[in-house]
């Protein structure tokens, strides 16, 4: 469409050819300031010019299926433009906009746990001092640490307001990233789960945002929490974990009476229920020295993969970015994403794996997890023993995503009992977790 077209409406119409000139100059305007663009005139204030944006055909459509998207409200848009100074060919961008819920239950749900307003501190104040924390830390020439995310063309937060004499006035958000699948990005399928090659990638791509939080604490010896006093603290955390928990564990009560056989894992389920607040208080809790910054909600539905060499992957949507230990991203990754057998038969060399991306990434930042932190891959199990327990009540908080399909319904049967066979639904971890 062009800004001459009227057939969006509701959101849809945010999107015009003004918004999209006003978050494209900005954004190049950066680029030129930093250095780092490409629009091949060199910067605007050396030559005199003043950097324009034409906007020519655009179109704007739904970003997810209905239904599929519960944090926000998600468009995309597919804009033709040129860039003056520079070169007249037309460049063609895909980007994603992401909104407030327009459902007005959604919509305070998201602003009063501030899902919006963390994501938007993650990709405008966390990334861009990792980014700067590397530049100073890494030795010149020396390639960076790639962080696997989408690019951020433009974010605005206003806060609500109270009026006296009016209605309050209510916050605003908008987050404009770039649409990664335009670049070969694919979404994984939940239901048949990731392959080793996507959950080894998806492992490698995390640790290099762990290891950076991780590296950035330690050298620069300010605590995250109080550089990002916005991620998700434990307190709130927990309460919006234990209020998924109390919805989705009676929907799994009936699923698992349902089937024979399975009644010790009920039993042990419904005995585990007074305690789950308490449980996740305690295993979202950062244990030092490997506390760092986590997603969180880490999980294939979060992840886009590339079919190229590396099998390179994306992580999206940072709603729930955490302060906390660093195997609760990969227990709910290989518990809720991957098929039996190959968590089965490859959880120890996911583990290496893993370890060796997370020490590998912080030591050419100049942090040696063993040597400086006395951490082990011992006791990196350890933590992920733990860590599963955390894993499996989030599974159960969003227990509907896997009712309804014979393959995750299996899958979900089968981490049930392999966990209780492993002793970490016993009374005995349970009171460890707790501690």
């Amino acid at each position: 469409m062009s800004d001459s077209e009227d057939e969006s409406s509701g959101e849809e119409s945010q999107v015009t050819s003004e918004w999209l000139e006003a978050i494209l100059v900005s954004y190049h305007q950066q680029e030129l300031h930093h250095g780092v663009g490409d629009c091949g005139g060199g910067n605007d204030e050396e030559n005199g010019e003043e950097l324009c944006v034409n906007i020519g055909e655009f179109s704007v459509g739904p970003g997810c299926d209905a239904g599929e998207c519960v944090l926000s409200d998600i468009l995309a848009v597919r804009v033709q433009y040129r860039v003056s100074p520079g070169t007249p060919d037309p460049r063609i961008l895909s980007l994603i906009v992401k909104l407030l819920p327009h459902d007005p239950f959604s919509r305070f749900f998201v602003t009063e746990a501030q899902f919006d307003l963390r994501e938007i501190k993650f990709y405008t104040q966390v990334v861009p001092e990792l980014e700067q924390f590397q530049k100073r830390s890494l030795p010149p020439d020396t390639p960076p640490l790639e962080l696997p995310i989408p690019r951020c063309y433009h974010a605005r937060y206003t806060p609500g307001k109270d009026s006296p004499n009016s209605s309050p006035i209510p916050s605003e958000s908008v987050l404009v990233l770039e649409n990664l699948k335009s670049r070969g990005f694919q979404g994984a399928d939940f239901s048949r789960g990731l392959t080793l090659r996507q959950a080894e990638s998806a492992l490698e791509a995390v640790a290099r945002v762990h290891a950076l939080s991780l590296a950035l604490k330690v050298k620069e010896g300010r605590p995250l929490v109080e550089r990002y006093p916005f991620l998700f603290q434990t307190a709130r955390a927990t309460d919006s974990y234990q209020q998924l928990v109390e919805r989705g564990l009676p929907q799994l009560a009936r699923f698992l009476e349902r089937r024979p056989g399975l009644e010790d894992i009920l039993e042990c389920l419904l005995t585990l229920r007074p305690n789950t607040k308490e449980l996740i208080a305690s295993l979202l809790t950062p244990e030092e020295p490997l506390a760092l910054i986590t997603h969180t909600d880490f999980w294939c539905n979060n992840l886009l993969f590339r079919d190229d060499v590396s099998c390179s992957c994306a992580v999206l949507d940072w709603q729930m970015v955490t302060y906390s230990r660093p195997t609760n991203d990969v227990a709910l990754l290989l518990i809720s994403s991957l098929p039996t057998e190959l968590r089965r038969r490859h959880t120890t060399s996911l583990l290496d794996g893993y370890w060796a991306a997370l020490t590998g990434s912080a030591m050419r930042l100049g942090v040696d997890v063993e040597g400086d932190l006395g951490h082990s891959r011992v006791a990196l199990g350890e933590d992920y023993r733990r860590s599963q327990l955390l894993a499996l009540l989030l599974c159960i908080g969003s227990v509907d995503v896997a009712l309804g399909d014979p393959l995750t319904e299996q899958r979900l049967l089968d981490v049930l009992q392999d966990l209780h066979k492993d002793g970490v639904l016993s009374s005995d971890i349970i009171t460890t977790a707790a501690q």
